[in-house]
């Protein structure tokens, strides 16, 4: 495929308002102030040591089906095996909040709160705290080394905004080394791409049952190295190759941009400096 017969756009969004349960999807969004898109991350779950409760430590969170209502608003709680009707909670109101709180508490097994970020949201890198970005090509090739369908791939790996029209790792277009980012453009707003994203338990695991492949880490690994196209900066890769989708940073300019699903996508160039340096 060369790059005149690529069309690359946003082919879908997705947001997660509470950190760590299920997305939203959206088709159309806002940048925050903090870089992360609409009401992504706006809610987090936390435990009695303030720590928070996500997939990396509690396998009962792929347990819970999480839908939205209102715009996202208003969060839809059920276990996935039918055990509980489902239950519904206003994100904005405290006591529904409490109310959703004891609703995975029971689920845990150990008492849980909700904290709200007023302002911005809970992003995994904080350093890069803008979108994170992904190719439906790279989710379908990934999906061929574990015999996974693409929408499985897509809850393991939670991108906010994946890229149609492009082959498979086209998005290690979008980094490049520990001096530099690269600029992309994507509907009105302008990201700069950062690093590669390392990984966590998270993609070794069924999306809804939680239970680990064993293997996956290692296949992944394997398969990543073999797979790693010219244009990646490999320096990134010193402690090995666990890492996919690019994490990205929002310059102050791009507060308040919108983007859609369909909008183009440019990469504009390398600019100096990178926050992940």
């Amino acid at each position: 495929m060369t790059d005149r017969s690529i069309s690359p756009h946003v082919a879908r969004i997705r947001v997660y308002p509470v950190k760590s349960l299920d997305p939203l999807e959206r088709a159309r969004t806002t940048v925050r102030p903090d870089g992360g898109l609409g009401v992504d991350r706006s809610y987090a779950v936390v435990d009695a040591d303030g720590e928070y409760v996500n997939g990396k430590r509690e396998a009962a969170v792929h347990r819970i089906d999480a839908t939205y209502a209102d715009d996202g608003d208003t969060l839809v709680l059920r276990d996935r095996d039918g055990e509980r009707d489902a239950e519904s909670f206003r994100l904005a109101d405290a006591d529904d909040r409490e109310g959703a709180a004891a609703w995975l508490a029971d689920h845990y097994g150990y008492d849980v709160a909700f904290e709200h970020a007023e302002r911005g949201g809970y992003p995994d890198d904080t350093t890069a705290s803008g979108p994170t970005v992904i190719s439906t090509a790279t989710l379908r090739e990934v999906g061929s080394w574990f015999d996974l369908p693409i929408g499985e791939v897509r809850r393991r790996f939670r991108p906010n905004l994946e890229i149609g029209g492009v082959p498979a790792f086209w998005e290690d277009r979008l980094y490049a080394d520990r001096e530099h980012t690269v600029r992309v453009r994507v509907g009105d707003a302008v990201f700069e791409g950062t690093n590669p994203c390392s990984r966590c338990v998270v993609p070794t695991r069924d999306s809804r049952t939680g239970e680990r492949d064993p293997d996956f880490q290692r296949t992944f690994v394997e398969k990543r190295e073999a797979t790693l196209p010219a244009w990646a900066d490999e320096s990134w890769y010193g402690r090995g190759y666990y890492q996919l989708m690019v994490n990205t940073a929002v310059p102050e300019e791009t507060t308040g941009a919108t983007l859609s699903v369909g909008d183009p996508v440019e990469v504009l160039g390398v600019s100096e400096g990178n926050p992940q340096g």
